[in-house]
């Protein structure tokens, strides 16, 4: 057991050691040896013989069949951006309006009268509950992956 010991103590004192003499050191600066005989310069890479252009190709290399134009495949038109209910609209407008209207008037030094500030705060407030509140409380779909064909 006294061997361990021992072992350890010798490594605390290491280890203490080493450290000393980083703290002794903190600051100073270092000072490297100058090479006495710096490595000869690097030769200049040879540059590659210039490779000849390719002659422009005059017809093309293989034809499409003209039922392969016909047989694409054009999608649907996609159907409109429905609206949102006025309400939601409301709410949504002051999750996103409120806070850029008093960040506008913070960059440009604009003072707002206290009723103004306090009615932004309670349509960015009152928005984020309505959207809580009325959000649904199941998924639309339970076993849908997001995925859309």
């Amino acid at each position: 057991m006294s061997s361990t010991g021992d072992h350890e103590r010798a490594h605390d004192e290491a280890d203490q050691a080493a450290w000393q003499s980083i703290v002794d050191n903190y600051g100073d600066r270092v000072e490297l040896d100058e090479p006495s005989d710096p490595a000869p310069a690097p030769k200049p890479a040879p540059t590659p013989a210039p490779t000849p252009e390719p002659a422009p190709v005059s017809e093309p290399v293989f034809e499409r069949p003209a039922a392969y134009d016909e047989e694409r495949f054009v999608p649907p038109p996609p159907p409109p951006i429905p609206r949102p209910e006025p309400k939601r609209a409301v709410a949504w407008a002051g999750l996103f309006v409120a806070p850029l209207l008093v960040l506008v008037a913070s960059v440009l030094k604009y003072d707002l009268a206290p009723l103004v500030d306090y009615a932004l705060i309670a349509w960015f407030v009152g928005g984020f509950v309505y959207l809580v509140a009325t959000m649904s409380k199941t998924p639309r779909d339970p076993w849908d992956d997001g995925s859309r064909v």
